[in-house]
């Protein structure tokens, strides 16, 4: 899907990561894999945009409807639910399904921005800028995945890497107390250390659901992304951030979005993206 935003392509995300070998990489780490395929959502061309405010909502609900029931069923089944996208809005849509048969997980959101815009603050209109927002209780939308009558913990949210943020969003990262682990902090503490603190505040019965925009990343090493910004977690930064979540045996679900193969070269944040999940996942040098 890429309805949450202005520029067309991730849309293709998904395919590039499984391009990139995902599958097989999976089954040679010794796991069972089950793809469920790509959930069909219309293009722009095919869609009419009714709220300029929250441009696509009735398409992105519907999608993410879909999304909700199809996480939900893998938890329910005692499986590691893996969502691929598409833009960052389908994060309503899994964290719906986390939350109804966990609670509350903690999330590890990274990304270059804070993804918590209202429809009063957002400059665009684009969805993909609003999933915080809806999870944490700060809209009235999406309310068919039942974020209108129940929300996320400003706790259970920890952002990292970020680094553009809009004036609604750090006026409400401030109002809620989200700990937010921007460039400028991890450049100076390191990521081990962000990480280590991450991980404490995260920890609980819920388990941590990683939820990895790969705008984050450097745009030299991911210049295939939706909003690219520069400055970032290099690849090797990454990486240590993924590995450690691996060995802190936290990590119960993941989503890797906004991978676009339009302005990508030769698949190269295709397969950043999917390293980075192996790596999530346990997979280690030695």
């Amino acid at each position: 899907m890429d309805l949450g935003a202005d520029r067309r392509g991730v849309d293709m995300g998904p395919f590039a990561i499984r391009y990139a070998g995902l599958e097989h990489d999976l089954l040679e780490m010794g796991f069972a894999v089950n793809d469920f395929h790509n959930i069909p959502v219309p293009g722009p061309e095919g869609a009419e945009e009714v709220n300029a405010r929250a441009k696509y909502l009735p398409q992105i609900e519907a999608a993410c409807r879909e999304l909700r029931q199809l996480v939900g069923q893998s938890v329910k089944a005692g499986h590691c639910p893996l969502v691929l996208g598409g833009d960052h809005s389908i994060a309503i849509g899994s964290l719906a399904g986390l939350m109804d048969v966990r609670g509350s997980p903690g999330v590890l959101w990274f990304d270059a921005h804070g993804d918590i815009n209202t429809p009063e603050t957002t400059p665009s209109g684009n969805v993909h800028g609003m999933p915080l927002a809806v999870v944490l209780g700060q809209t009235q939308l999406f309310g068919s995945l039942g974020w209108t009558e129940r929300c996320l913990a400003p706790e259970r949210l920890v952002l990292f890497g970020i680094r553009n943020l809009d004036p609604g969003e750090k006026e409400l990262l401030r109002k809620l107390r989200i700990r937010v682990f921007t460039m400028s902090e991890i450049d100076q503490v390191g990521v081990k250390a962000a990480m280590h603190e991450a991980l404490q505040r995260l920890s609980g019965d819920g388990g941590i659901h990683v939820s990895v925009d790969m705008d984050a990343m450097d745009p030299l090493q991911a210049p295939g992304v939706g909003t690219p910004w520069p400055g970032g977690l290099t690849y090797r930064e990454a990486h240590l951030a993924m590995e450690l979540l691996a060995a802190s045996g936290q990590v119960t679900s993941m989503e890797v979005v906004e991978v676009n193969p339009i302005t990508d070269h030769e698949n190269q944040t295709g397969k950043f993206a999917e390293e980075l999940i192996l790596s999530a996942l346990g997979r280690s040098i030695l």
